[in-house]
Order: structure tokens, then C-alpha cells, then sequence
């Protein structure tokens, strides 16, 4: 069986990913990068480890052991981390982190993906490979259509969404009345959701796409419950994604709280 190392960040993408790779006959992997990841990763996983995201030389040690040929890197992980100084870093984190040109998202992962192919022979592969039938074709996909204002503003958030992304700042922008309320940086999606829904004081719109430029091995859009319910946590009423392109994690829990709370999601 083929060996496939998942090295998984937050949220529950990175279990759909592992159930999608025992499907499919691999050999799975897991190292959990945060003492936030899902624990029931454990019952897709050959063998599982908790080596932390700043812990990269023991990180390539466990890959090489294992002889994996692959790995995609999947989960949350938002970069604010570099900032927050509670973990002390190994040597070999601290060698990528001073080789940086700079710290935007990009610069980060292709980094990242260089020194784990060089130092364990393995591939990293596209994210999405396993799990593409979490990204949704174009449509509605709630019972609520949008708003002919509503979707004035997925429109606009959308391309908002592409420009932020096309310079490597973020992937999401919250609008409202064809303003920008909040674009997201370091702080993630969800922290910018709230920044924005706040300075909207309801009836925000949301727009998550991917960048023109994006590299499917590494952050690919993805949205899940924890948006939706920060979403209704700030009386946000429209969410655009990026047809084909955006993940959509846990659809059926995602779209029956949607349409409990009124909110609209389309893919565009």
C-alpha cells in the first residue's frame, strides 16, 4: 500500500481528507500539529503523532521512518503563530524562518513544501487530490436565495476577495452596502468575520475565494460550521465561495444551520 503523510492543522477537513485516503487504499500518517486538531483523526490513521508545528526536524525525522511518498499538509494552521512566541522553535524551523525573503503566506509554505520534499524524498501533493467533491459547483446551495442587494455585494466581495488575493494577504473580505467592512490578514477568516460583522452591525455578506495565483498544495479555501456560526454569532446573512475551488466542509451540518439562521450561501 502506498504511504501518504498527513500533517494536519485544525478543523474537521483533515478527517475527511484521512476517511477519503483509507478509501482509497493508502497508508495514512498523521502528525497533529496543534493540541486543537480533531482526535478522531486517530481512527483513519495508520499511526498517529502529536509533534508540533514549529517541531519541523522531528517532523521529517517521522516521515522519513515511516517512508512515506507522499504528503499534503491540510487543517488550519493560521500564521499569527509566528508572532505568539509560545513555543520555541527547533533548529530546523529556525532555518527556514531566517531563509525567509518575507513572511507572507506564500513565501511561508513554499518553504515549507521545498524543505520537506529535499529532506524526505517524499511529494507533496495537491490538497484537494482526495477530497474534491467537497468543493461545489456554481448555484445556491441554502433554501434562501440571496437578495438582489445581497448579491450586489457577493459580486463585489468577490472580487475584493481576488485582489487581497492576488497580493498573498488573505482570502476573505466582509461587505456590506458595497463597502469593505474587513479584509482578512494574519488573523484568519473567522476573526476577520467578526471584526467585519461588527462594524456592519448585521446583514454583512462574506466572500472566501481562492487566489488567482493559488498553489493547491497548500491553503486552499476552505469553509466549514466554525463559519457559519461565527457568522450568525455577528448576524451575517450571506456567504459567497468560489465555485470549484473553495472546499465545503461538513455540507450537511453547514447547510441546515444556514438555513435555521436565514443565511444564504452561493457558490459563484
Amino acid at each position: 500500500m502506498e504511504k501518504i503523510g498527513l500533517l494536519a492543522g485544525i478543523g474537521f477537513l483533515p478527517v475527511e481528507c484521512a476517511k477519503a485516503a483509507r478509501a482509497q487504499g493508502y497508508e495514512v500518517y498523521v502528525v497533529a500539529l496543534l493540541p486543537e486538531t480533531e482526535k478522531c483523526l486517530q481512527e483513519y490513521a495508520t499511526d498517529y503523532q502529536e509533534i508540533g508545528v514549529f517541531k519541523v526536524g522531528k517532523i521529517l525525522k517521522y516521515l522519513r521512518e515511516k517512508e512515506v511518498t507522499q504528503v499534503t499538509m491540510i487543517g488550519k494552521v493560521t500564521k499569527e503563530l509566528l508572532y505568539a512566541h509560545k513555543t520555541m522553535p527547533d533548529f530546523k524551523t529556525m532555518q527556514i524562518l531566517m531563509s525567509l525573503k518575507n513572511r507572507k503566506d506564500d513565501t511561508v509554505m513554499e518553504a515549507l513544501v521545498e524543505v520537506l520534499e529535499k529532506n524526505t524524498g517524499a511529494k507533496v501533493v495537491d490538497q484537494t487530490a482526495l477530497i474534491r467533491s467537497l468543493m461545489p459547483a456554481a448555484g445556491t446551495l441554502t433554501r434562501r436565495e440571496p437578495t438582489a442587494e445581497e448579491k450586489k455585494d457577493m459580486e463585489f466581495g468577490f472580487k475584493m476577495a481576488k485582489e487581497i488575493g492576488r497580493m498573498d494577504v488573505g482570502q476573505t473580505v466582509v461587505v456590506k452596502d458595497l463597502a469593505v467592512m474587513a479584509l482578512e490578514a494574519i488573523e484568519g477568516t473567522d476573526a476577520c468575520i467578526r471584526r467585519g460583522g461588527q462594524l456592519a452591525r448585521g446583514g454583512a455578506v462574506v466572500a472566501k475565494v481562492a487566489k488567482p495565483q493559488q498553489d493547491k498544495r497548500f491553503d486552499v479555501p476552505a469553509v466549514g460550521l466554525t463559519t457559519i456560526k461565527t457568522m450568525v454569532e455577528v448576524g451575517a446573512k450571506a456567504l459567497v465561495i468560489e465555485a470549484g475551488e473553495t472546499l465545503l466542509v461538513e455540507r450537511e451540518k453547514v447547510l441546515q444551520l444556514a438555513d435555521e439562521h436565514d443565511i444564504t450561501i452561493v457558490a459563484m
